[in-house]
């Protein structure tokens, strides 16, 4: 891609610099994500309790809306466990409710099959970003690594992140192993969107059949807009029945890889890599959990929590150079 094969000739190019407009609300709704400023609706206190179960087995004490609440404010604060447990009981305290608090063994145990509701996008229908970006899980720190050298292999995961451009809010997310390729999981992505979708934009990593195949099977009116590898040719019925590629092909040949970025919309991608960004800057760049059905769960409420965030506040802003 230019940006990283032409990165050596293009340090004469000034960066883009920005002012926002909307200071003092983006200002007001950064301080409001620290907030801890908790309520418990009426239909809150009434459903913190379980269901009785029906068939064998013991009865639940909590439901799911209790571990999720507890998951949450674990996930924005980054405790622990017990740490989560004692945040709990000293709100539920503060307010004076008289409820359970789930113990550390239970949120574990209760994390591993937790449906958390699904991401819902904005408007339809939705133009998607897609990318991903890897989570570490364990391994030596930064700082051990620059002093003593890397001594044993750092385990990683894939978090797989779709976008909607318009909303900036996290519609789709997937977690995989770091073997797992970036398309193959376009439709898992897809599969969680509600309502139509008008376009899917991606890095050359997408540039593939089954991507393609994959988003005109589910929306067969959406456009792809994914950068063709550079060895990248026609294909065989170009002249008769050209597909999206063959069309970005031809626009390639004719403006350039950077005017074809400026004239598809490829360039809003950045918006996914903001997204990246805010993930590790405010959840962290690793994983907490050590199973498959836990770090589901951590990733869907982190997911969760982030399009809250943003819903305190977001910037509006012009480019001034």
């Amino acid at each position: 891609m230019p940006f990283k094969a032409n990165a050596a000739r293009r340090h004469h190019i000034p960066k883009q610099k920005h002012r926002v407009t909307n200071w003092a609300e983006y200002d007001a709704g950064l301080r409001a994500r620290g907030s801890l400023t908790v309520w418990f609706t009426p239909e809150a206190v009434e459903a913190w309790r379980a269901e009785p179960r029906i068939g064998r087995g013991g009865q639940p004490a909590y439901s799911a809306l209790a571990i999720a609440t507890a998951l949450t404010l674990r996930a924005v604060f980054r405790l622990a466990l017990r740490q989560t447990e004692g945040l709990i009981a000293s709100i539920l305290q503060l307010l004076g409710l008289d409820l359970p608090v789930p113990d550390h063994s239970t949120l574990s145990r209760r994390a591993e099959v937790l449906e958390v509701p699904q991401l819902r996008a904005g408007s339809a229908p939705v133009h998607l970003l897609v990318d991903s970006t890897g989570l570490r899980l364990c391994g030596p720190g930064g700082w051990l690594e620059e002093k003593h050298g890397s001594k044993r292999c750092r385990a990683w995961r894939v978090l797989h992140l779709a976008t909607d451009a318009d909303t900036g809010h996290i519609a789709a997310s997937a977690l995989t192993d770091k073997e797992v390729d970036d398309g193959s999981q376009v439709g898992r992505l897809l599969g969680q969107v509600d309502g139509p979708v008008a376009s899917v934009t991606g890095d050359g990593a997408y540039d593939r059949n089954d991507v393609y195949a994959e988003v005109a099977a589910r929306h067969p009116e959406a456009a792809v807009i994914v950068p063709p590898r550079a060895s990248a040719v026609p294909s065989d019925a170009a002249e008769t029945t050209p597909t999206q590629r063959d069309a970005h092909l031809r626009s390639i040949a004719k403006r350039g890889r950077m005017g074809w970025q400026r004239a598809s919309g490829y360039n809003i991608r950045a918006l996914v890599k903001a997204d990246i960004w805010r993930w590790k800057r405010v959840m962290g760049d690793g994983l907490r959990a050590r199973t498959d059905g836990r770090q589901a769960t951590e990733v869907a409420i982190a997911a969760g929590v982030l399009n809250r965030m943003l819903d305190l506040g977001r910037p509006n802003y012009v480019r001034i150079t």
